[in-house]
């Protein structure tokens, strides 16, 4: 345990030193942290350099006709031809200069400069001629998610290896390995699976909630991991997971959680009416919440880490060298203390959608017979009125249930 905590601080010092060397290579002066923490088309391992992802672009050219452009990178599709750069002007007026500066379009003599300050890198793209049909470019948040999922798949593949050869289950789980991820899979079983989807459904629902525990959790941590990026940052991928929540809860959902949502029960015709569209929002607003949710948080914790990291340069600039020196090591220190609290908010924002999602999809499965259990209930006080009701345990359970038909009330 003192190894793995070891390798663990050395990790986060790591990023610590990596960080204030990445922004501090960058050409610009101001420091972004939305901008650092966005997507983008390549992978920054700053200082060293930065790898350009292909861009694939399914277009309709200028004679109509469809077809795939595939380049490896940016810079490739600008020196092509085929397509032009829309810069940014706060970041791209270094690369050119004139007419370009003024319209944000690099010229074909611009590219050069423009590739050569990386600008292009943050440009979007436009066809020379035609127009973009579909952008199937690859982003740096698309690598990573890709990256968590074939962890996960790894992981899982394992674990099944050892299950089929009986370890785990003629036996008690052997080896570090199997025993942590035991203790994470028994817990999203008896503690959220069971409790929220009951003992009838948590089975056919246990593989999916799984599978998003650990993609999250695996996602999380690897933006924790130096030169990583934050898939769960990106609100198009947590959007995706709230999609199969929200399409596991619908296409399970009993006839009284439709009925519920169609036709509530129990009330006037007018509340009726108010409560329908209310209802029929509430089946859209749940995913949308669960994928805000977890966007917000991922993202508001790297914008706290790359703010704290950005005093020193924010004092540097203003102060001096010896300011920025001087508060070099609050920062840090309190940058720590934020990146191992986010290994807790790691696990915590895991648990908070699977078990959101379980919540979800039990309320419309069960919801069916938690209304007949209510029925029951509702149906004891007239079974008690008639004299029906079981026997009082105790010296005079007898006696009371031979007078039970007395305390009915004459006809």
């Amino acid at each position: 345990m003192g190894k793995l905590f070891r390798a663990l601080v050395i990790i986060l010092l790591m990023g610590l030193i990596g960080t204030p060397a990445a922004l501090a290579s960058g050409e610009d002066d101001d420091f972004d942290p939305v901008h650092h923490t966005a997507d983008g088309y390549y992978l920054d391992f700053q200082p060293i350099g930065k790898v350009e992802l292909p861009r694939i672009f399914l277009m309709r050219d200028a004679n109509g006709s469809i077809g795939v452009d595939f380049f490896g990178g940016t810079a490739s599709a600008l020196r092509s031809g085929r397509y032009v750069a829309e810069v940014d002007e706060s970041h791209g007026d270094e690369a050119h200069e004139g007419d370009a500066a003024e319209t944000g379009h690099a010229q074909a003599g611009d590219v050069e400069a423009l590739i050569a300050s990386g600008a292009h890198l943050d440009a979007h793209l436009v066809p020379a001629a035609g127009s973009v049909i579909i952008d199937f470019s690859i982003t740096r948040h698309l690598i990573f998610s890709l990256l968590g999922a074939g962890i996960v798949l790894i992981i899982f593949l394992r674990l099944a290896g050892r299950y089929k050869r009986g370890i785990g289950r003629e036996t008690a789980p052997q080896g570090l390995f199997q025993n942590l991820f035991e203790t994470l899979i028994v817990f999203i079983r008896d503690d959220v699976a069971r409790p929220n989807l009951g003992d009838e459904h948590y089975k056919k629902f246990l593989p999916y909630l799984l599978t998003v525990f650990f993609f999250i959790l695996v996602c999380n941590l690897l933006g924790l991991v130096p030169f990583g990026a934050t898939a769960t940052s990106n609100l198009m991928i947590t959007s995706v997971l709230a999609t199969f929540t929200f399409f596991f809860t619908q296409i399970n959902g009993s006839k009284d959680h439709w009925k519920h949502v169609f036709w509530p029960p129990d009330m006037p015709i007018l509340v009726k009416f108010l409560l329908i569209p209310t209802e029929i929002m509430g089946l859209f607003t749940k995913p949308i919440a669960l994928a805000i949710r977890l966007f917000a948080n991922m993202t508001a914790g790297h914008l706290v880490i790359l703010s704290l990291v950005g005093l020193i340069f924010t004092f540097g600039g203003l102060f001096g060298p010896i300011a920025g020196y001087g508060v070099a090591p609050v920062s840090i220190a309190f940058t720590l203390f934020v990146n191992l609290l986010e290994i807790l908010i790691a696990f915590i924002q895991a648990y908070i959608f699977t078990i959101l999602s379980a919540l979800f999809i039990g309320m419309a499965v069960a919801e069916h017979s938690h209304h007949d259990h209510e029925h029951e209930h509702a149906h004891e006080p007239a079974a008690l009125a008639h004299g029906t009701a079981p026997a009082i345990i105790g010296d005079g359970a007898a006696e009371t249930a031979e007078q039970a038909p007395a305390l009915a009330p004459a006809s």
